[in-house]
């Protein structure tokens, strides 16, 4: 998916699957719900599984019946050959991966895995741990070797640490939620069980579903769907659903009463799949609403709506259908880009742009154009689109923007410019405007935003756009820039 002002990045997908019937093998439906989710992680995928009849070595696995694999790219490149049909087992898990704590190399690739004792535990994450650098120095003065600089591997150790104490992964789930701070979905493979966990804060999305002897949870329902698994609801807030007697059972973290819902609005407006349902909000739904309100705010007498593909547009059918406005396409996103390659110079990086997007000339030339992006950031790639279309023989470019101004990082797992990087915390929107070179640059409210999710504000994480952060944000952290041009 490519987003609008620039490559926005989420922090993955997960998917673990328990079967009620030991002779199903699940890692190609792991890898088919993967699939569903790739647009959540492009970097790196993984998958691990436990077969409880086959104890051993092998070319994947361990002696405690788990078998792993992980590798850098799009599902396809790791996963090439027949390496998923080493993989077979009755439960497992799988992962996606963008990098937002961590760089992008295969060290930091999930499930991470440890094992001792008869255990072993794999654990997939997606969110951010934000007091992730005091529990890495906790843990290294405790001898603890990491082979990446991940916060989920912090988890992984962590949920050890506390399993060793405990014996009982209830308990040590329980333990674990208050030493950590910031946004987590997780699925952990603990031997043959599978454990699922939403924090609970539910910043990130988690449901659960079924389909004959399976029982499936997923960052999205568009996994469930690909697999023809039939939904059945979303994790409660604290939630830690786990399975006995092939059934469902659930425990609600302690401390989730004490935590006010703060659900991720940039699932909704960005990162999510538009066919994919969180929380019971329709995202395409939304996005729809979205458009609806750009129109009511910002009327324009223009020839045609145009989206910035992709995740824009349902907003721009939603403007075009408000307005009576012809919808139309005037930019052609070019699929076989890659996304990790780093522009030096200016002109590379105007070049870039130009090879993710090139402009549909007989629809541009001459005309009033509404053109509707789900965001402006840094504003650099903006402002490259808007050249190009330009250049194209547009005669007018009124830009409309899906998310009110972004003025503050995230810290729970979308990787986001520091301050000094963001235009709108810069820059009024009338200096926007003119940065960017448009007639006129129309950005949602934060109230139209809220009531087009359909989620009360007080529910919803909007820190990147009022600095109201959910958690206490821990002085020494550092916030990176992902920004590739």
């Amino acid at each position: 998916m490519i987003y609008g002002d620039c490559d926005l990045k989420d922090k993955c997908g997960i998917v673990g699957i328990h079967s009620k019937n030991s002779s199903i093998d699940v890692s190609s439906s792991i890898y088919y719900g993967l699939h569903a989710l790739q647009h959540r992680g492009q970097e790196s995928a993984g998958i691990a599984t436990f077969n409880s009849d086959n104890i051993n070595e092998d070319t994947y696995g361990d002696k405690n019946g788990l078998n792993h694999h992980c590798g850098m790219g799009l599902l396809i490149d790791a996963f090439k050959g027949d390496i998923i049909n080493e993989l077979n087992g009755e439960v497992g898990i799988g992962h996606v991966r963008y990098s937002t704590t961590g760089q992008s190399k295969f060290e930091n690739s999930q499930p991470f895995v440890t094992t001792f004792n008869d255990f072993s535990i794999a654990i997939a994450h997606n969110g951010d741990i934000i007091n992730s650098g005091r529990l890495r120095r906790e843990l290294i003065a405790e001898g603890v070797e990491f082979t990446s600089d991940t916060d989920s591997e912090i988890l992984c150790h962590l949920i050890k640490r506390e399993f060793l104490k405990t014996s009982d992964m209830i308990e040590t789930l329980e333990n674990v939620s208050n030493i950590i701070m910031g946004s987590y979905s997780l699925v952990i493979l603990v031997n043959g069980d599978l454990y699922a966990v939403r924090d609970p804060a539910a910043m990130k999305p988690l449901a659960i579903a079924e389909k004959d002897d399976t029982f499936i949870v997923a960052s999205e329902t568009v996994a469930f769907d690909v697999i023809g698994a039939k939904f059945i609801r979303d994790f409660k807030p604290g939630e830690i659903i786990y399975f006995k007697d092939n059934k469902i059972n659930s425990h609600i973290i302690s401390k989730a009463d004490k935590t006010k819902n703060s659900h991720c609005m940039f699932e909704y407006v960005y990162f999510a799949r538009p066919d994919s349902t969180i929380d019971g909000k329709n995202v395409y739904q939304v996005r729809l609403n979205i458009g609806h309100a750009l129109f009511d705010k910002f009327p324009i007498d223009a020839d045609v709506v145009m989206p910035v593909p992709d995740s824009s547009i349902p907003a721009a059918i939603g403007y075009s259908r408000a307005s009576g406005i012809p919808y139309g396409e005037g930019l052609i996103k070019n699929r076989y880009v890659g996304r990790t390659f780093i522009m030096p110079t200016q002109e590379e990086r105007e070049l870039a742009v130009k090879l993710k997007m090139n402009p549909l000339v007989s629809e541009l030339k001459g005309k009033k154009i509404v053109l509707v992006d789900d965001s402006i950031v840094r504003g650099t790639t903006s402002e490259s689109l808007i050249e190009i279309i330009r250049e194209a023989g547009a005669k007018e470019i009124h830009l409309m923007i899906g998310c009110p101004p972004v003025i503050a990082p995230c810290y729970y797992g979308v990787a986001m410019a520091s301050k000094d990087e963001l235009i709108a915390a810069n820059n009024s929107v009338e200096e926007i405007k003119e940065k960017l070179g448009v007639d006129s640059l129309g950005y949602i409210s934060v109230d139209d935003l809220v009531d087009s999710i359909g989620i009360p504000a007080e529910e919803l994480c909007l820190g990147c756009i009022n600095e109201n952060y959910p958690t206490e944000i821990p002085s020494d952290l550092e916030v990176e820039s992902y920004y590739k041009f």
